[in-house]
C-alpha cells in the first residue's frame, strides 16, 4: 500500500515547480503582492492555486481507496488521470493566448479521479454496513 506516495512525490515536484515559475515571475516583474493588473502573472497566480485547490483532496482520497482495498491498476489510474490533468491544466492556464481545450482537458482528468474515489469510498461505505 504504497501506490499514493508515487503520485504525491511527484505531485509535490510539480507543485514546486509551479511555486518556482511563479516567484521567477515576480522577481522578473518586480512584483511583490498580487498580479499588478500583469495577465501573465495572474495567470502563473492562478494555475498555482488551482493546483493548491485539487491536488490535496484528491490524494487524500486516494490514499482512502488505497486503504480500503482498491485494486493497484485502479489507484494508478487515479493517480495518472491527476497527474495529467494537472499538467494539462498548467500548460492551458499559463498561455496569455490560452489553448482552452488543455484546461478543459485538465480540469476533467482532475474531476475524474475525484468522482471516481468518491465513489468507490461511498460504494466500500454501504458495503461494510456504514457503521
Amino acid at each position: 500500500m504504497h501506490i499514493v506516495w508515487l503520485y504525491a512525490a511527484l505531485l509535490a515536484l510539480l507543485f514546486v515547480g509551479l511555486s518556482m515559475r511563479t516567484l521567477r515571475m515576480r522577481r522578473g516583474l518586480g512584483i511583490v503582492i498580487g498580479d499588478a493588473g500583469n495577465e501573465r502573472m495572474l495567470r502563473a497566480m492562478r494555475v498555482h492555486s488551482n493546483f493548491a485547490e485539487y491536488v490535496p483532496l484528491n490524494l487524500l482520497l486516494m490514499y482512502f481507496v488505497e486503504a480500503s482495498g482498491a485494486s493497484p491498476w485502479f489507484v494508478h489510474a487515479l493517480g495518472i488521470c491527476l497527474l495529467v490533468g494537472r499538467v494539462s491544466h498548467a500548460l492551458g492556464v499559463s498561455q496569455v493566448r490560452e489553448r482552452y481545450a488543455f484546461r478543459t482537458v485538465g480540469m476533467a482528468l482532475t474531476f475524474t479521479p475525484m468522482i471516481a474515489a468518491a465513489f468507490r469510498l461511498l460504494a466500500a461505505y454501504v458495503r461494510v454496513g456504514g457503521t
